[in-house]
């Protein structure tokens, strides 16, 4: 025995009292914020385990930590994006964020030896500024 459902029960509607996804849900299910919650996930996952053997005080330690910030920093920019950006947080936009998250922590390294004025450290500032360009170019 078939029963027959009106087509009108499979392209329900939202009623007014629904309220559409949030924003927050929007941006968590874009794919830069996949790109940073992935890396951020494998960087966390390293952490833990170096921190089985040593302290907060060890150099890989301090450098992961350090990435960790600057991703969950930028995550949290994401977050506060508006409606009208999230066609714009797409998977290259995601891996220009992490790609110059790790430019931060290579520059941020450099900076634990090296003034502003020496050369590495230019260069590293300058690929850093490239990136927050091309990001900026993205987001409008």
């Amino acid at each position: 025995m078939f029963l027959l459902l009106p087509s009108a029960v499979f392209s329900q509607k939202p009623s007014a009292n629904e309220k559409p996804a949030s924003n927050v849900d929007a941006v968590k299910g874009s794919s830069a914020f996949a790109e940073i919650l992935l890396r951020s996930t494998d960087l966390e996952s390293e952490l833990e385990s170096l921190l089985i053997d040593y302290t907060d005080d060890f150099p890989k330690v301090k450098e992961i930590k350090f990435t960790l910030s600057v991703l969950f920093r930028d995550r949290d920019r994401l977050m506060h994006s508006k409606p009208g950006e999230l066609g714009r947080l797409s998977q290259a936009l995601g891996r220009l964020i992490v790609r110059r998250a790790e430019l931060e922590t290579d520059l941020w390294k450099l900076l634990q030896s090296y003034k502003d004025e020496h050369p590495d450290v230019k260069r590293a500032k300058r690929r850093v500024e490239i990136y927050d360009r091309a990001i900026k170019d993205i987001l409008g």
